[in-house]
């Protein structure tokens, strides 16, 4: 086969997308990296530019990014400034820009979408994420690919392009039976809300095990605080929880208050190990409060892939589990190289989790 993949890896998404390239390199049986060069330019003002070092034509480029990557840094006015998501994104039409629809075809890999949370409007707001497809695809990219997207509707702002949405189920629950002593007879899945609700069905699918219930989230209409208004109460709706251990899924980890909310409350019904999984863990408020929580004995780990960027703080935590998502990706770029189907790829149980549901 001739070997025309190449990666592109955002400063953002480094160590994942090192690791991805070697997982890349044993498939395609090669020794040397898939990954083109760049310079990510930043001038004193905070203006940047993209410089590709290597041509792309005949290429199939895949560019890996991710916009959670709150570490980067750049001087601005004689001062450091950190980049935040729509610093990313700009960067990721720079590179657009700079590849100038010149490659064989340009795919966007994206675990974490841009302003995902922003996927639909009320009243006078702006939807970015839209926005933001809508952009991609007029630069010449031919597909998206992500992860666990907060609502996978959004694609309708691109129905003609391709948007695809994987799940890292597998790898976070293969992590979750090799590394904890559970039975599935008494393991309950509970959502954190009526959102996380069919996210959570499929888990307890996976494993094997009950669909307990759900949280309703009761908010004060009437506040807006960081940009949301604050929940008042979690009311569970679902069945008895005493001397269950118990799973509690949702997509992302943001300042992971709400979640904790829901263990705080699954605890005073007599729910005994919690386990939380989560395919980003953000913690935006700090770890402390996930530390402070774990010391009082409301949940037993977290569960999440590496598929964004985790807070360095965290990294050594006991309470943490990280499952490693790199080959699962090179496994999906390497297919869409090759125009393989995904399908046997995207929601297909593994053979240790097929072993752990039969218990």
């Amino acid at each position: 086969m001739n070997n025309n993949l190449r990666l592109i890896v955002m400063e953002n998404i480094k160590d994942l997308g090192n690791k991805v390239d070697l997982h890349l390199q044993k498939m395609l049986g090669v020794k040397e990296s898939l990954i083109i060069p760049i310079d990510e330019v930043r001038f004193n003002n905070g203006e940047g530019k993209i410089v590709l070092k290597e041509s792309i034509r005949t290429r199939d480029v895949f560019i890996l990014t991710d916009p959670m990557n709150h570490s980067i840094t750049y001087k601005m006015y004689n001062y450091y400034n950190h980049k935040s998501p729509d610093d990313h994104f700009v960067d990721v039409i720079r590179t657009l820009c700079a590849i100038r629809k010149q490659a064989n075809s340009t795919s966007l890999v994206m675990p974490f979408l841009y302003a995902s949370r922003q996927h639909k409007r009320e009243g006078r707001e702006s939807l970015d994420c839209a926005i933001s497809l809508q952009e991609y695809i007029h630069q010449g990219v031919k597909n998206i690919i992500t992860f666990d997207v907060h609502d996978s509707n959004v694609q309708n702002a691109i129905p003609s392009s391709s948007f695809d949405n994987f799940y890292p189920t597998n790898i976070l629950l293969e992590k979750f039976v090799t590394t904890e002593d559970v039975e599935n007879e008494n393991l309950l899945a509970v959502s954190p809300d009526n959102g996380a609700l069919k996210r959570t069905r499929f888990y307890a699918n996976m494993l094997g095990c009950e669909l307990g219930g759900h949280f309703e989230k009761h908010r004060d209409l009437y506040k807006v605080v960081d940009g949301k208004n604050p929940i008042l109460e979690h009311e569970y709706i679902g069945k008895p929880v005493e001397g269950k251990d118990i799973i509690i899924v949702d997509d992302m980890i943001a300042s992971g208050e709400s979640m904790l909310d829901v263990a705080r409350e699954l605890k005073k019904r007599g729910a005994g190990r919690i386990y939380m999984f989560s395919s980003y863990a953000m913690f935006t408020k700090g770890v402390s409060v996930f530390e402070k929580a774990y010391e009082e004995g409301l949940f037993t780990k977290v569960f999440v892939t590496n598929l964004s960027y985790i807070d360095e703080e965290a990294l050594d935590k006991p309470w943490l589990e990280i499952a490693d998502c790199s080959e699962y990706l090179a496994k999906i770029i390497y297919t869409f190289h090759i125009g393989g189907s995904v399908s046997p790829i995207l929601n297909a149980r593994s053979k240790v989790l097929e072993e752990f549901a039969k218990k």
